[in-house]
């Protein structure tokens, strides 16, 4: 895939850019590893000062930079921008909670000793293979809380996005982080395994694919290297009958089709109880085809393009094959035929087990119906998937929340609303859907040397 910034609502290529050559990528590993001996022993109050720097200047570059992010991969102009607010307040946040989440913890009761702890250290430098969905945001939260442990960054960013991967290289010498700390590696995925081969790269983290995944975690577990791996999701979004309705389907409108329906922990199955499915299919639909199709860059415009044309055909061939194997479609379900690479907004019921719907990730506009009649039927299609990212269920009855939390297989449960992330919840999934967590406390200390300490 060349690596260049194509406008995904036209279809047009705006700026190409050159791979890195093997003399270049050598270079900065050299310099991350030199980096990282000196950046290690800087105090927590020196970092936050850098990563509160940083935080200032995505402010200050807000509306630039959501224009890059909307040009590079078709989300609406407003999501772009929500997004660089996001990013700044997850900069703000390890920087003032860092050192409280890596703080000592003394360990009582050991026998025979006068002191004994666990004590956090950095690692040393760590790959981060993202992608695009979130061009910001996947390696912010990645970004924070590596830099604040004293870790340093090597970005293997997705190749479509390559201008917001330069802007954050650039953004973090501007906050005045020392050459090295954190870096962009123009490259393509073919360099990935020589890069994390080497002794000088401690550990991975990549979110992406569930096929990317599996190659990283095999490299990496055959150098004995840590990773961390956040890969695709089907969330469910279940519906019992004490739910409240329209506030159900306000959120779950807005839980499928923001980000153009790009997003891992988008809701993408929804489960509807019998006695309310008709009511709520047909309002969601509604409430779906109401939704604006067109330039993301037009601020009255909810859904954009997708961010690929293969992207926008695979899709369509997922919503195809549903089609011709019975299933209905409730709104959408046909290629938009203007420039560039739109899919409208659709909804799709009556699904069975042989359509793709059933047990694929769908990475775009297109909200998954079914029917069940009671709550374990419900738990059963929840857990009928490979993947265990998010999920989601709406119900006012104490009885039913539990059951929800303790039997779905998932990382995440959000009881009444969507899936989210947020800086002090840790972020991760189960099965398919990868290892380790991001954010919080876990997610800073993924990349961390926990050392035990015993003084005697």
């Amino acid at each position: 895939m060349p690596i260049a910034t194509t406008n995904p609502a036209t279809g047009e290529t705006v700026k190409s850019f050159e791979a890195y050559d093997s003399a270049e990528i050598e270079r900065r590993l050299a310099l991350a590893d030199s980096t990282f001996n000196s950046y290690r022993h800087t105090t927590f109050k020196e970092r936050a000062e850098l990563v509160n720097k940083l935080a200032d200047l995505l402010e200050e570059d807000l509306e630039e930079l959501a224009r890059t992010m909307t040009v590079e991969m078709g989300k609406p102009i407003g999501q772009s921008e929500a997004e660089v607010k996001k990013c700044a307040g997850g900069l703000r946040y390890f920087a003032e909670h860092a050192e409280g989440l890596l703080v000592d913890e003394e360990v009582p009761g050991t026998a025979a000793r006068k002191r004994a702890f666990v004590t956090y250290q950095p690692l040393g430098p760590v790959l981060a293979v993202m992608p695009w969905n979130f061009p910001l945001w996947q390696v912010v939260r990645f970004a924070a809380p590596a830099l604040m442990l004293g870790n340093v960054g090597l970005l293997k960013h997705a190749s479509n996005v390559p201008q917001t991967a330069l802007y954050l290289e650039e953004a973090c010498k501007r906050a005045g982080l020392p050459e090295g700390a954190f870096q962009t590696l123009l490259t393509g995925a073919e360099v990935v395994e020589g890069i994390l081969r080497d002794k000088r790269v401690k550990a991975a983290t990549l979110t992406g694919s569930e096929g990317a995944g599996r190659a990283v975690a095999a490299v990496a577990g055959s150098e004995i290297k840590k990773t961390v791996l956040e890969l695709g999701g089907s969330d469910p979004f279940i519906v019992m009958p004490s739910a409240d309705l329209e506030r159900a389907v306000e959120v779950g409108v807005r839980a499928r089709m923001q980000n153009n329906g790009q997003s891992c922990i988008a809701a993408k199955r929804f489960i509807v109880h019998e006695q309310i499915a008709d009511e709520y299919f047909e309002r969601y639909a509604a409430a779906a085809a109401r939704l604006k199709l067109g330039d993301p860059l037009d601020p009255s415009v909810d859904v954009g393009p997708l961010a690929t044309a293969s992207g926008r055909d695979e899709v369509a061939e997922q919503v195809e094959d549903a089609k011709e194997k019975g299933a209905r479609i409730l709104c959408g379900g046909e290629r938009d035929d203007r420039p560039g690479w739109y899919y409208p907004p659709t909804v799709v019921t009556e699904i069975r087990k042989e359509m793709r719907l059933y047990s694929e990730e769908v990475f775009g506009p297109v909200a998954s119906m079914y029917k069940v009649s009671d709550i374990d039927e419900a738990i059963a299609i929840a857990n009928d998937s490979d993947f265990g990212l998010g999920s989601n269920a709406w119900t006012e009855d104490p009885a039913e929340q539990q059951r929800f939390i303790e039997e779905i297989e998932a990382g995440m449960v959000f009881v009444n609303w969507m899936t989210t992330s947020y800086y002090d919840l840790p972020f991760g999934g189960v099965k398919n859907s990868g290892y380790g967590r991001e954010l919080a406390a876990p997610g800073i200390r993924e990349f961390a040397v926990t050392k035990t300490v015993w003084v005697d």
